[in-house]
């Protein structure tokens, strides 16, 4: 407990943030007794196969801020890592079936939680819908992916409609 406080505990930091982003994907997909791997291809996998690729961005930030940032999300292809043969794929590419963008959408630093669900939004985009309207761009804006038709999804929903967007079912 005294090295997490130490050294992970700023959950509005970006590492973290993203850590605990993957985490709440992951327990609303019934995965998160799955152990994480930090450097994989993608970020977690459904028990039916689908590639998930987790993303944060937020408004509130761990520094002095003097305005709220951006969203912005990184979306770069990616020679993917695969952690069991220890090898990188030969071809760069989004590894994943599909991407949640998860703002952390809190804007009063007195009363910014990242552990309560009420302060994100998750937001879903095939990543062949990503590849078609952002090509090889690293990052993007919320409001572009908005603009390209990310849908917006409430958290109890996120497992039924990455099937369902995925597979079709």
């Amino acid at each position: 407990v005294d090295f997490w406080r130490w050294a992970y505990s700023d959950l509005i930091g970006n590492a973290e943030r993203g850590a605990l982003a993957e985490y709440i994907v992951a327990c609303a997909l019934g995965i998160a007794s799955a152990e994480r791997v930090s450097w994989d291809k993608y970020d977690l996998i459904t028990e039916d196969g689908i590639a998930v690729e987790v993303k944060t961005s937020g408004y509130i930030q761990t520094w002095e801020q003097k305005q709220l940032s951006k969203p912005i999300f990184g979306i770069q292809p990616t020679y993917g890592w695969n952690s069991i043969t220890n090898e990188y794929d030969t071809e760069q590419k989004r590894q994943s079936d599909i991407y949640v963008f998860c703002l952390h959408k809190h804007e009063d630093q007195a009363t910014v939680n990242p552990l309560l669900i009420e302060q994100w939004d998750f937001y879903l985009m095939p990543t062949a819908k990503l590849n078609e309207h952002f090509k090889a761009q690293k990052t993007v804006a919320l409001s572009a992916l908005i603009k390209a038709g990310a849908e917006i999804c409430p958290y109890g929903k996120l497992a039924e409609r990455i099937h369902t967007l995925v597979r079709g079912e």
